[in-house]
């Protein structure tokens, strides 16, 4: 499947008519200068828990959906910025989707005086510490931090990632790693470089790009001959004139960015839902 350019939401709007405008408005992420107000305001049970990773504490941001059933579990994989409001905001709409959301931080232990994200002095040095975090030690967290989730009274069984930027590289890495996953959701982030491990995913993969994301959209079209080869399920959208980012900076690219993540919020979620039951 050829990566599907999104020129506009129109077409899938008319498609979802079930869900009202208001609803569609309301129920995205917020923009990063928005995410403080969003978790301000939210109704939901959210709380910072810690998981033991090979006898390191490992910090997680948990937010649980208001249902009477259990629920699917999310792992959110941050950016390269670590765990900020912004993706403690995500969270919280996947799990006003339905999801129980988990959002670790990858740096717990790794800042100044043990800290995490919240430890280091600038988002330079936040973002030189999540460069340097080795694969090996990210995907043991990754798996520790969703055994932990799964064993929550409140959760189904069912597991799935979703990562932004840095995060959405790890995603797909991870789907190569844990077999167990049911979904994997790529926010503009890449496929590892030795596209022969992709043999090893399990999960189906879903893949949202900016159209003006030449770096990462690059990779797209050997990433999607692989899985294909393979037979494996990876489904690519690419939103035309959004930037990297475009979920987080939302008021960016002259409108490209919040039109693309009117469309590829919806489709995350159907997404997640369709693998997840």
């Amino acid at each position: 499947m050829e990566p599907r350019l999104v020129i506009g939401v129109l077409g899938f709007l008319a498609a979802s008519s079930w869900i009202s405008a208001p609803t569609r408005a309301a129920g995205l992420p917020p923009s990063e200068d928005m995410a403080k107000a969003r978790l301000n305001g939210s109704p939901r049970h959210a709380e910072l828990a810690t998981v033991d990773v090979r006898g390191a504490p490992v910090r997680v941001w948990v937010v649980y959906p208001e249902r009477k059933d259990a629920a699917p579990a999310v792992i959110v994989i941050h950016e390269i910025f670590g765990l900020t409001d912004w993706i403690r905001a995500v969270a919280d709409q996947l799990a006003a989707e339905g999801f129980i959301a988990v959002a670790p931080d990858l740096l717990s232990g790794k800042g100044p005086a043990g800290g995490g994200t919240e430890a280091y002095p600038s988002r330079d040095d936040v973002t030189k510490a999540v460069s340097g975090l080795a694969r090996e030690e990210v995907i043991a967290r990754l798996n520790a931090v969703r055994e932990w989730a799964l064993a929550r009274p409140a959760a189904n069984g069912k597991s799935a990632s979703i990562g932004f930027c840095w995060g959405g590289s790890t995603s797909f890495a991870w789907a190569v790693a844990q077999p167990g996953l049911d979904a994997a959701v790529v926010y503009y982030g890449t496929a590892p470089d030795d596209l022969s491990t992709l043999a090893t995913v399990k999960a189906p993969v879903l893949g949202l790009y900016g159209g003006s994301d030449a770096r990462i959209d690059a990779t797209i079209a050997a990433t999607e001959a692989k899985m294909k080869e393979l037979g494996k399920i990876y489904e690519p959208h690419l939103f035309e004139g959004a930037g990297h980012g475009f979920l987080r900076a939302q008021d960016a690219q002259s409108g490209a960015n919040l039109r693309a993540t009117e469309g590829a919020w919806p489709v995350t979620i159907a997404f997640l839902r369709q693998h997840t039951k």
